[in-house]
């Protein structure tokens, strides 16, 4: 298989891969990471001698990564807010952006926890010592379970509980390894760890949670890259994120 896994900084991916003119820089929001990691080697068999290097991260950090000219001829964001700055800033390739993907937010536990979270009041309980979020500022998740806290009006008596992690798969892992008492993440993420997660409930979010992709502006794979796109969008990609979890746009 000739996937190149990458995380942190794209120039330093393909330092580190020893990218060729061959590779697609595929800059992707974390909860992608084992969909796109299994989608790699039918999409390599179908473009011979084309390599994915991935790079996966919080949207907004990949968004900054791109407007500072770093190489990427993919960009996958996990919300639309990011996606509009990139197209206010001209970083997409005319026409290519697309929405491939629905997810929904959950609260989650440790497996072995013994708290019986039903709501997000439920997070004001002193038993709720910690809760883990993905930093707002920065991280659609965590937008996405700010907006939901503001919406119910718990957000200002909560705030001092949060843990706030640098991307979604972070927020994960702080429930999973049992340190704080809950956690806000992806469905299909909390699927990444049901041996070490529990899923407490779904959480309502003002808008429906979908992924756009699209070309980036002055790739110069663009061509393979618009292939990429398409593909996820193919019955043969869809059928792949859907075993993640992930539901259709």
């Amino acid at each position: 298989m000739k996937l190149r896994l990458a995380a942190g900084l794209v120039i330093a991916v393909a330092a580190a891969s020893g990218a060729q003119a061959a590779d697609l820089v595929v800059s992707a929001a974390a909860s992608l990471n084992n969909a796109f990691r299994e989608l790699a080697p039918a999409f390599e068999a179908q473009n011979p001698g084309t390599t994915l290097v991935f790079n996966f991260a919080a949207s907004d950090a990949l968004l900054a990564q791109i407007a500072k000219g770093a190489p990427a001829d993919v960009f996958a964001a996990a919300d639309q807010e990011t996606m509009d700055r990139a197209e206010a800033q001209k970083l997409l390739g005319a026409g290519t952006r697309r929405n491939f993907v629905a997810n929904s937010l959950v609260l989650i536990t440790p497996g072995d926890s013994t708290l019986a979270l039903k709501a997000l009041a439920d997070l004001q309980r002193p038993e709720v010592k910690r809760f883990a979020i993905g930093n707002p500022a920065g991280v659609p998740a965590g937008r996405y379970a700010k907006g939901a806290l503001e919406a119910a009006r718990l957000w200002t008596a909560v705030e001092p509980k949060a843990v706030n992690a640098s991307n979604v798969r972070q927020a994960l892992d702080y429930v999973a390894r049992g340190e704080v008492e809950a956690g806000f993440v992806y469905a299909t993420d909390a699927a990444v760890q049901k041996d070490k997660v529990k899923v407490a409930f779904t959480v309502a979010t003002e808008t429906p949670i979908s992924y756009p992709v699209a070309v980036v502006a002055g790739s110069a794979h663009a061509e393979v890259a618009r292939k990429f796109v398409d593909f996820v969008l193919s019955p043969a990609g869809q059928a792949v994120l859907a075993r993640h979890g992930f539901g259709k746009p």
